[in-house]
C-alpha cells in the first residue's frame, strides 16, 4: 500500500469520527428541543455552492428538531450563510441583522452567521462590535461543527466564534435537506487554486481538495434511487477535479476515474439520472479528455458554461486568468467541432481595473463571435484583500455602469435571435412544477437551460417531456403538448 493511500484512509477515518461525534450533538440538541415547536429561518446569498452548504445546514438542524419557516419574525433560530463576492452582499447581511435586533430581544432568537464572509476578519470585527447580540460566527470550513456550535450555545449562553484559517477536510455523511425532489447538487470539490486579481474565493474557501470518486458515485446512485433526474456537479474550479491530487501521474485510480473526465464517464452510466450539467469551471482546464467526454456522453448536457470575463488579453493578464482572447476563440472554435448542439453560457466582469474602452469593446468584439447562450453580467466590485482592490487606475462607478448597459443590450439581441431558432422545433424539457409568475402554468428546462412555460397536469411535474415550442418571449420560450 503507498503512503499516498494510507494517508488518504487515514484521514478518512478521522473524518469519519468527526461526523459521527456532530451526529451526536445532534441528538443532544434535538433531547433540548423535544416538544418545543420550534423554527428556523435560513437566508442563503452567493453561488451555488453556498445553496449545497445550506441544504447541509438544513439537513442538519432539522435533525436537531426545527422545523423551516419563511418569516425570521417568528424564528427560534436565524442562520446566514454569507457571500463575500460583491459588496452588496454585505450591506444585505448588516441591513438584516439590523432587522433582527427587536426579534432578539423580544424572542431570544438564535442568530447564526456563516460562509464566506465570515473568513474575512474586517467583517467579522464588525459583527462583534455593531452588532454584538449575534450568537453564533462559523467559517467556511467548520460548518459541519455547526451542531456542536449550536449545543453549546443553548446550554451555556456562551456565544461561539468557529472559523479557521486552514484548509478544511472534506465531510462526507452529513444529513441534508435537498430543495428540489429532482434535481440536486453535488459538490466534487471544494476551494480554487487560481487567484484571480479580482476574487476572495481562494481566501476565504482554501485550497483545491476534490472528494473521493467512490464517495461522489455513492451520493449520485443514492440520488438516482430516490428519482432525481438531473445532477449538476459543483466546484470552484470543477473541470480540475483530480488535477491538484495528480492522480494519474501517482498511478491512482477507483473504477478508472482520476480525472474530471472519467468521472464524468462514470456518472453517465448511472441508471437513473438522465441530465449531467457542471459549474463553475475554468478555460485554462478544458483539455481535449473533456471535451471528448463531454460530445460523447448522451447525459452531460451540451450547454457548457465557459467563463470569459474580459475579452481583452490585457485584462486577462491583470486578472491572472491564464488565457488569451485568441486562446478563448480558439477553445470555442475547438470545442463547436467536437460537441454536437453545444450552446455556451458565460460570466464577464465589467469595469475592472484599468480596462480602457479599446478593452471593452475586444469584450463587446467576443460576445459578438461567440453569440454566448446565456450571460451572467457583473460590474467589478473591489474586494478587500484581492490584489485587485490595490490596483491603480480604477474604473469611476459610471464609467462601470454605462459599458454594462452597453453590453447588456448586446446581449439582449442577441438572446432574441437565439431564441427564435427553438421556435417550431420539439424540446425535451424537465418539469420543475408551477410557474411562478402564472400557477395556471407550468414551468421546465431545456437541456441548454431555457425556461420553458405550457399548460398542463400536475402529474408532469418531475417528468422529462417533449414539448413543441410555439413562441419566445426573450426570458422564456412558450410550448405545448402535442397531442
Amino acid at each position: 500500500m503507498t503512503k499516498t493511500v494510507q494517508s488518504e484512509r487515514g484521514r478518512k477515518m478521522v473524518t469519519e469520527q468527526e461526523v459521527n461525534k456532530q451526529k451526536e450533538f445532534i441528538q443532544k440538541v434535538k433531547e433540548l428541543n423535544n416538544a418545543k415547536n420550534l423554527k428556523y429561518y435560513i437566508l442563503t446569498m452567493g453561488c451555488q455552492l453556498n445553496e449545497n452548504d445550506s441544504e447541509k445546514l438544513c439537513g442538519m438542524i432539522e435533525e436537531m428538531g426545527y422545523t423551516i419557516t419563511e418569516q425570521y419574525q417568528e424564528a427560534d433560530l436565524v442562520v446566514f450563510n454569507t457571500c463575500c463576492v460583491r459588496e452588496n452582499a454585505e450591506d444585505k447581511l448588516f441591513g438584516k441583522l439590523g432587522e433582527l435586533k427587536r426579534v432578539k430581544e423580544q424572542k431570544g432568537t438564535i442568530i447564526a452567521i456563516g460562509g464566506c464572509m465570515m473568513q474575512e476578519k474586517h467583517i467579522t470585527d464588525k459583527i462583534h462590535e455593531s452588532y454584538p447580540y449575534t450568537d453564533i460566527i462559523f467559517g467556511t470550513h467548520t460548518l459541519y461543527k455547526f451542531p456542536e456550535d449550536l449545543y453549546k450555545t443553548i446550554l451555556s449562553k456562551t456565544k461561539m466564534q468557529d472559523v479557521i484559517d486552514i484548509d478544511g477536510e472534506v465531510y462526507e455523511g452529513l444529513p441534508i435537506k435537498r430543495t428540489s425532489n429532482i434535481k440536486a447538487s453535488v459538490t466534487i470539490m471544494y476551494g480554487c487554486n487560481n487567484f484571480c486579481t479580482y476574487c476572495i474565493v481562494p481566501y476565504v474557501r482554501g485550497r483545491e481538495r476534490s472528494r473521493h470518486p467512490k464517495d461522489i458515485l455513492e451520493e449520485v446512485e443514492q440520488l438516482a434511487k430516490q428519482g432525481y433526474k438531473e445532477i449538476t456537479l459543483l466546484g470552484q474550479n470543477v473541470n480540475s477535479y483530480l488535477i491538484v491530487e495528480k492522480w494519474k501521474e501517482k498511478g491512482i485510480d477507483y473504477q478508472g476515474i482520476n480525472s474530471f473526465a472519467t468521472l464524468l464517464r462514470a456518472i453517465n452510466k448511472i441508471d437513473g439520472i438522465e441530465r449531467i450539467r457542471f459549474v463553475s469551471p475554468h478555460p485554462k482546464d478544458f483539455t481535449d479528455d473533456v471535451i471528448s467526454a463531454i460530445a460523447e456522453c448522451e447525459k452531460v448536457c451540451k450547454l457548457v458554461h465557459l467563463p470569459l470575463q474580459s475579452g481583452s488579453t490585457n485584462v486577462l493578464k491583470r486578472m491572472n486568468r491564464k488565457y488569451t482572447k485568441e486562446q478563448y476563440l480558439q477553445l470555442v472554435e475547438k470545442m463547436k467541432k467536437q460537441i454536437p448542439n453545444l450552446t455556451l453560457s458565460t460570466d464577464i466582469i465589467v469595469g475592472f481595473a484599468g480596462e480602457t474602452e479599446e478593452d471593452f469593446e475586444d469584450t463587446l468584439d467576443v460576445v459578438r463571435k461567440v453569440c454566448f447562450e446565456q450571460v451572467y453580467m457583473f460590474i467589478y466590485s473591489r474586494r478587500v484583500g484581492t490584489p485587485g482592490d490595490k490596483m491603480p487606475d480604477q474604473i469611476p462607478e459610471e464609467i462601470k455602469h454605462k459599458r454594462f448597459d452597453r453590453l447588456k443590450e448586446l446581449v439582449e439581441s442577441q438572446i432574441e435571435s437565439n431564441n427564435q431558432k427553438y421556435v417550431g422545433t420539439i424540446q425535451k424539457v424537465l418539469v420543475e412544477g408551477p410557474s411562478k409568475n402564472n400557477p395556471e402554468l407550468l414551468t421546465g428546462r431545456t437541456d441548454s437551460n431555457k425556461v420553458v412555460i405550457f399548460e398542463g397536469t400536475s402529474s408532469l411535474q418531475d417528468k422529462i417531456i417533449e414539448l413543441k415550442i410555439v413562441s419566445e418571449h426573450m426570458w422564456y420560450l412558450k410550448g405545448i403538448i402535442e397531442t
